[in-house]
């Protein structure tokens, strides 16, 4: 089939400053509500169980509530929308690159995405139940099929996956609204027993055994997936990542309805309580993320910013840190390590946005050390060895 071209204007085969610094934010993002997964009781297994209670400033407006519901607000789903429109970008610069070769599509992109899902895979069962490597893998797929077919067909699916999306979002949350109020949820005392005391490997088949359950977030915003992943494909061919003067009216476009129209409203449904959660996370959280690349890409734009470098320097090593903070937060927090999330529970909020802060500085330092003497990041060198390896060649016969 005939290539349609979708390099950028104004783009080369450069690298982007820009894609790696709103990479690292995007990775460190998604640790700012991961963190609390790991720091509370129950850890993985209270998401699903309504034990992560967030604080009510409206009732409670004291000092630590204020600064945890801020924290939260800030970061939910917001990053994780990020780092969706990124691999959504990351994708359309390999058809690029594959489209500048005159090499097929999408060639060998199965096997890269393959090999993503299999990573994903490792590290759901032995470090994070809530991955999302599996499920990028997954809607790679798709995309990187529809990146062969033409614009209208593309923006057919995008809008469509948006739209349907943005139903079930709907209906979920007119089912919560409709349903009375229970109140605070406690977490489930085995799952509290089990990330405080028990051990490593009863850890891993507690995952297994509930392995449908723990992966319903991807099935469930698999609409959603499409949308972010094609979004990034059309962000990029419209140039909004480049350094031109195109890219900057594009970005200031994206600060100002992103954060313009997404912070108020998400906003409102944060302080309208647990039953708007899912329309804020998964229907809100997207727009604000549009403006969060929108406000980086102009603040890099306009100024010299503080720590921009090693930020970029963790977008470079996305992969290695992505997984390197997750298990470093489960050696700190649960029984199996320091087990902070026993000792310090219940002691406040100011622990855990501590340790945000401490693992986040540890992969910023330990990323910009490492690139000073390899091209690659630790899990990025051995996934592009595998991917460059070559099938043997037959042996001729005698």
């Amino acid at each position: 089939m005939a290539h349609t071209t979708l390099v950028a204007p104004g783009v080369t085969a450069t690298r982007l400053p820009l894609l790696d610094v709103l990479r690292g934010a995007a990775v460190l993002g998604t640790l700012m509500t991961n963190v609390w997964i790991f720091a509370s009781a129950g850890s993985e297994w209270a998401v699903l169980q309504g034990g992560l209670n967030a604080p009510d400033p409206l009732s409670d407006p004291s000092a630590a509530h204020i600064a945890e519901s801020l924290f939260r607000f800030l970061a939910d789903g917001k990053f994780l929308s990020l780092l969706t429109v990124l691999f959504g970008v990351g994708l359309a610069i390999q058809y690029d690159s594959a489209a500048r070769r005159g090499a097929p599509w999408p060639g060998r992109y199965p096997r890269r995405a393959a090999f993503l899902f299999l990573e994903g895979t490792v590290h759901f069962v032995l470090v994070f139940a809530w991955d999302v490597l599996m499920g990028y893998a997954v809607t790679a797929l798709l995309v990187a099929w529809l990146l062969a077919r033409s614009e209208r067909v593309r923006g057919a699916a995008m809008w469509t996956a948006g739209a349907l999306h943005l139903a079930l979002v709907g209906l979920v949350t007119l089912g919560d609204l409709a349903r009375p109020d229970s109140g605070p949820k406690a977490p489930d005392p085995a799952a509290v027993e089990l990330y405080a005391h028990r051990g490593y490997l009863d850890q891993v088949r507690f995952r297994l055994d509930h392995a449908l359950a723990l992966r319903i977030e991807p099935v469930f915003s698999f609409g959603l997936l499409v949308f972010l992943f094609l979004l990034g494909v059309r962000l990029h061919r419209a140039g909004a990542f480049a350094p031109t003067a195109g890219g900057r009216r594009i970005r200031v476009r994206m600060a100002a309805w992103g954060l313009g129209l997404g912070l108020p409203v998400g906003a409102a449904a944060a302080l309208g309580g647990p039953d708007l959660f899912v329309l804020g996370r998964y229907g809100i959280a997207p727009l604000v993320a549009v403006g969060y690349i929108g406000l980086i890409g102009c603040a890099l734009d306009r100024f010299r910013v503080p720590g921009a470098g090693a930020l970029g320097s963790v977008g470079r090593t996305a992969l290695s840190c992505y997984v390197g903070q997750n298990l470093l937060c489960m050696l700190l927090c649960y029984g199996i390590g320091w087990g902070l999330a026993d000792r310090l529970g219940g002691s406040g909020p100011w622990w855990v946005m501590g340790l945000w802060a401490a693992v986040s500085l540890a992969l910023l330092t330990a990323s910009r050390l490492w690139l000073r003497r390899f091209e690659r990041g630790p899990l990025e060198a051995v996934q592009h060895r595998v991917l460059s390896a070559r099938a043997p060649r037959p042996r001729p016969q005698p």
